[in-house]
This record gives structure tokens, sequence and C-alpha cells, in this order.
């Protein structure tokens, strides 16, 4: 914290982890040289409590995502990015300092924010593409966001903050979470997740009977809150029309999306609802109609789907390389390819499909 600035935003979240915790004095982790000023870590800080309800853990809560000195950002309503990143993560016993791989896990969130834009808001998903400690051998690789319950929204001097609440989810909880509700999802698991705090050594909580039919009824009854899924490996091919005839149109995607996306068919558009794949160069509205077609403008596909359609590609439409060819049309292919998992390095570590 810079002692020469006005502290307000600083101050603001600091009163509300004191209302939590009294005068325990937390692990306090700085930043040596300011992000502006060309340093590696884009939050001012993060701080660590012991915590000891429902079970033992740290709650760190980070220092960065709003304005936490003099109001500088022209939106008058939100400080900063409007929110502030809190984590979870059990702890044991002996352990007097949280593990530096959850405080990485933090700055690396906030690297995404600073060098997106994309803020993270109750109701989020992301997948971690790994554990989301590397190098663990843990299950929980992806993340799910929701307003953290011990700390509702403040409004500050520099505009309102609310706590948003990491939690580290499983593959299979994720694409739960994809088909249904990132909420809904959670909330069918309170009981197995006390307090939502990460544990890397736990098991998927669809391994319960309980939760697993929660959920199968819950999409069922809902459909998928899920409207738009980013595709990494998202290419339309036109058909091109020659002397002997017009060959069919390409429509390529990633065999690690393509298990959500038949899925997400029918949580959405068999509940008559669009669904939005969007790629680096490209978007693809699918819709339910009554007759199978497609339509293109300039980067953007129109596919328009009837039920018989709808049925048969979320049948067929798997995380493996295939063409498919559907009934309705004579002049489209669906291709799906391998995608290739990389590290923070570049390298790749599995391969889907």
């Amino acid at each position: 914290m810079n002692e020469d600035n006005i502290t307000t935003g600083w101050d603001a979240i600091e009163a509300q982890m004191v209302r939590l915790y009294g005068t325990q004095e937390p692990k306090h982790y700085g930043t040596m040289i300011p992000y502006m000023l060309g340093g590696n870590d884009p939050l001012d800080g993060l701080s660590a409590y012991k915590a000891d309800k429902p079970l033992p853990h740290w709650h760190i809560v980070t220092f960065g995502f709003s304005e936490l000195y003099e109001k500088e950002s022209k939106n008058a309503d939100y400080s900063g990015f409007g929110f502030e990143l809190t984590f979870r993560l059990a702890r044991e016993e002996h352990e007097e300092e949280p593990p530096m791989w959850a405080l990485n896990l933090l700055q690396n969130m906030a690297r995404y924010v600073f060098n997106s834009g994309n803020v993270f808001v109750s109701g989020d998903h992301l997948d971690a593409n790994g554990p989301i400690c590397l190098g663990a051998d843990t299950k929980i690789t992806a993340l799910a966001f929701i307003e953290d319950a011990e700390l509702p929204a403040v409004d500050t001097e520099n505009g309102r903050v609310e706590f948003i609440q990491m939690v580290g989810i499983t593959e299979d909880e994720l694409e739960a979470m994809k088909t249904w509700s990132t909420l809904n999802m959670l909330e069918a698991c309170q009981k197995q997740m006390p307090g939502y705090i990460t544990s890397l050594s736990r098991e998927s909580v669809l391994q319960d009977p309980a939760v697993y039919d929660a959920v199968q009824k819950g999409i069922e009854r809902d459909g998928s809150s899920t409207g738009f899924l980013f595709v990494d490996q998202l290419l339309w091919e036109s058909g091109q029309s020659s002397q002997s005839g017009k060959n069919s149109a390409v429509l390529t995607l990633g065999a690690k999306q393509a298990a959500a996306v038949s899925t997400l068919l029918r949580g959405r558009l068999l509940k008559q609802r669009d669904l939005i794949l969007s790629g680096q160069n490209l978007q693809v509205v699918l819709l339910l109609g009554d007759k199978s077609e497609y339509e293109i403008t300039e980067n953007n596909v129109l596919l328009i789907l009837d039920t018989a359609t709808i049925t048969e590609l979320s049948q067929v439409l798997g995380p493996k390389e295939a063409e498919i060819r559907l009934s309705a049309f004579d002049d489209l292919i669906i291709r799906v390819v391998k995608t290739n998992i990389k590290d923070q390095d570049g390298n790749i570590v599995s391969t889907i499909g």
C-alpha cells in the first residue's frame, strides 16, 4: 500500500475484513513494483485470514481490481472494475501461511482481467485447462464465481465494490454448470461444499447420487443459462459452386467444445433459446425453427435447426474427430477436429479427440 496516496478504497476493503475477523492480523502480500510501472503483478496486494467455520480455511481477499486510492475512472457508480476477488482454500492445522500457488492464481486472474477488460460476476465459470495448482494431482481444473456470502457489496467514495468468491470445481461440475446454471449447480452441492471452500483433494460432487439427480432434474426443468460459448477452433468454409455441382459448406469446431455444444443444443434450442458460438473471427448463432437452413453474412453464420435435426446432431456430436452430415442438409458438413491443451508456456500437455 502506498502511504503517500489517499487510501479510501483500500480502507473500505479492510473495514469489511475487520468486521469479520476483528483484530486478527492477516498474512499480507504486497507488490514490489506497481503494474503501471512495469511490474508483473496487477494486484497491489492480497491478504489471507485464518477462518475456522464451517471448516478451517484461508480466506484470501484481493486489493486492486477496484480503485484503492483516488478516483480515476469516469464511471462514478463502480470503483475500478467494480469487484474484488476472494478465495476460500482448505487449511491444514499446521499451516501458518497460505500456499503461494493460490496467491499466484489470483494474480493470474488479475492479468486476465487487466489485459482483456473482461470482468468476473457471480454466475461466471472459467476452464483452467488443467489443475488450478500447476503440477498437483487434483481433479480441480476449473473455477466458478459467486458472491461471497459473508462480504456483501459496499459503496465506497470511489464507487460500488462487490466481493466475488472464486470456487475450485472439477471438469464434470463445469460441464453441469454450462448445461444448467452455475448458481443452481452450486446451490445443489452446498452441503457437499460448505462455504464453497476449495479443496484440491476432493472428488466430484456429482458422485453423490442426490446431487447428480438434482442436476439432471434441473437441466430438464430449466434448460441451460449458458447462451454464449467461446470456441477457439471455430471456422466456416462456404461451399463453392462449380460445373460439377456445389461443394458442401463446412462448420469446424474443436473436440473440447463439441460435447458442451451437444448438450447445449438440448438445453437451449429445445427450450426456444438461442445459442451463440463465438470464435476469433466468426460468430455462429443457432436457433430453433420450423425448417433447417443457414444464412451467411460477413463473419456471421445463422444456423436454424428444426427439432428433429437438433435431436440428431446432439446424438452424434461429441469430443472426437468426425465429419457429420445431417439428414436435413445436403450441402453442410459439421467437422470436429482435435483440440490440443497447452500449458502456460505453449507446450501441448494433452489432446482431446
